[in-house]
Formats: C-alpha cells, structure tokens, sequence
C-alpha cells in the first residue's frame, strides 16, 4: 500500500485526491494546505489528517509518496524536501519557474534514488495521444506545419499568484506549457522560439494572450495561441499538416479528432478515423497518476522524463523572453 501527502488544497489537489482515492494500492493520508477552508472541505472528503506545515507532513516515516500541487514558486523548495528525505515525488507542472531551478531539481533526483514525475497530463488525453502516434507513424507524412491552441478564462488561485507573471508565468508558463510538451514529444527538439503576447507589456493581471511560433529541428513550424481572456468553456484545438495528410482536433466537437489521409492510390477515398475522450476507460488525470505509481512498482521510468519537463520550461521562458524583448530567441 502506497501513502501519499498531498500537498496543496486547491483545485488540482482536489482532482488527484480523488483519482488516488479510486487506486486500491493507494491511501491519502494526510494534506498540507495553507488555506484552511479548502484544507477542512478537502480532508473531509478523503478523510486524511489535514495539517498547515507541509514540511511536517514530508519527514512522516509512513508516508512514500508526496504529490506537490502548489503554486510554482514553491514548487523547487517543496519538491527538494521530499527528494531530501527518499519519497516518491509528484510535481504539478511548471517543474519550476526557472531553468535554474529546474536543474536543481535534477541533481536531487539524480542523488535521491526515488521516483519522480512532473504532471504533464496532456500526452494522457486519448485525443493527443492518438495523434502523436498517428504522426510517429507516418500517417501524415512528413509534418510541415501544427497549430495548437488552449483557451480559458482567467485562473483564480491562493493569494492570486497567477495574476503575477513573475510568480505563474502567465498564460505561456502555466498553461501552454501543455503544448509545448506535447509538440517537442511529437515533432523533436525545438530550436527557435518567437512570441508576441501581453506578459510584461500590457498583461493586465487579469487577462492574458500569447502567440508563440516554434521552429523545429526539422524544419517544421509551429503555432500555439494562449489566452486567459477566453469568454465560454475551457477549449483546445490543434491541427496537423504533413504532406500524406491532416489531423485536426477541437475539444468543442462531439467527435474531437479527426484523421484525414491522402490517398496513395486515386482509386481509395480519404479515411477519416473520428475518436472521442469519452470513449476513453478512464480520466487522463487517473492515467497520469497510475503511470506514475506503476512506475514506482516496477522500477523503470516514467515516460515523462525531468528532462522533457525542463525543456518544456526552457522553451516557456524562451517564449517569455521573446515577448519582453520583440526578437526570436534560439534554443
């Protein structure tokens, strides 16, 4: 039996504790959370102890595994503690704020001996999963251009950090970030970043708006659009084009991805293979955290490697920088 801490009270701390809650090898045993009211709501629906000091909760002999669902900037101190001490460790992405820190955060799980894992729970939609395979396989031929993009409407968080671009990162760090994992694990390296977008210029607090283009390795452009200043439900897009074919995908359509190749023999009418999240056997969120315990279990690694999540990190700060600056920034 695996016991976890959670650390954190707030909206992804409730999403893991209930996906833990349905795992028969894992208990939540306790939670750390400076915001009382959430921590009492939290603990009452797992019935976990609930404590303020996170740092308490880390050096319990009977806990081995720590899931960090905090706001970034305490992401690096939380996370170097539980690696301090040998447990498991969880991190909600951004892995940190910084390349720096991120680094950091290697070395120590380097000498830790444990497992760790950042939550980039987008390679566990069906959606994108199927799509990357779909491109590692050739189905599109040689990929010339993506278009991704995530909208939402403002976060509200504890103490309203992510209305402070240096703390969150704005939309590009928080929640495109998302993307720019997804694309390098699809398409390879990145080594050219230009943005244009509020953070640092007219970032209002409030709302926020980027538009990144990403040049890859092989020559593949793309595109990842961002806003907190979305009007209606929380939605995704993105578009595939190689020179075989297209795979589009709008989390608004009740069949989100859609495959559409050209045909080799002009005989043969394009396929289109439709395929929706609903049709998954359980929440990405569930998938993520499963994989990770597995991990654990079995002793390999996860697929989400610490040096896939700073990279990630390393092409949001890249993206950052080009805003603040109005030049490309090579990677």
């Amino acid at each position: 039996m695996h016991r976890v801490a959670i650390i954190g009270s707030g909206t992804m701390a409730r999403v893991h504790a209930n996906h833990w809650g349905k795992m028969s090898d894992v208990e939540v045993v306790a939670i750390a959370s400076l915001d009382p009211d959430t921590l009492a709501t939290l603990t009452a629906s797992t019935g976990a102890v609930g404590v303020a000091d996170a740092l308490s909760l880390i050096h319990r002999p009977d806990i081995d595994i720590v899931d960090i669902c905090v706001p970034t900037p305490r992401h690096k101190e939380i996370a170097l503690a539980s690696l301090a001490v040998g447990k498991h460790t969880f991190l909600e992405k951004p892995m940190a704020r910084t390349l720096a820190d991120c680094d950091e955060l290697i070395a120590a799980h380097a000498a830790s001996g444990v497992t760790m894992m950042v939550g980039h729970v987008v390679r566990f939609f069906p959606e994108y999963r199927t799509a990357h395979e779909q491109v590692k396989a050739g189905a599109v031929g040689n990929v010339a251009a993506v278009r991704a993009s995530r909208l939402s409407g403002h976060p509200v968080g504890w103490g309203g950090w992510y209305s402070d671009p240096e703390q969150s990162g704005g939309v590009v760090l928080d929640m495109i970030i998302h993307d720019f994992d997804w694309l390098r694990w699809t398409f390879g390296e990145v080594d050219r970043v230009y943005a244009k977008g509020l953070y640092g210029g007219e970032y209002t607090g409030r709302l926020d708006y980027a538009l990144v283009t990403l040049h890859f390795a092989s020559g593949a452009l793309g595109h990842v659009a961002g806003s907190w200043a979305h009007v209606g439900p929380f939605r995704t897009q993105f578009e595939i084009c190689g020179d075989a074919g297209m795979i589009e995908n709008d989390s608004a359509l009740a069949a989100p991805l859609q495959l559409a190749l050209r045909s080799t023999d002009a005989s043969t009418p394009p396929v289109a293979v439709p395929e929706s999240p609903l049709a998954a056997t359980d929440d990405p969120y569930y998938r993520e955290l499963r994989h990770f315990v597995d991990c654990i279990d079995t002793g390999r690694a996860p697929e989400i490697t610490l040096a896939d999540a700073r990279a990630a990190v390393a092409i949001g700060n890249a993206a950052i920088k080009s805003i603040q600056t109005g030049k490309p920034v090579a990677l």
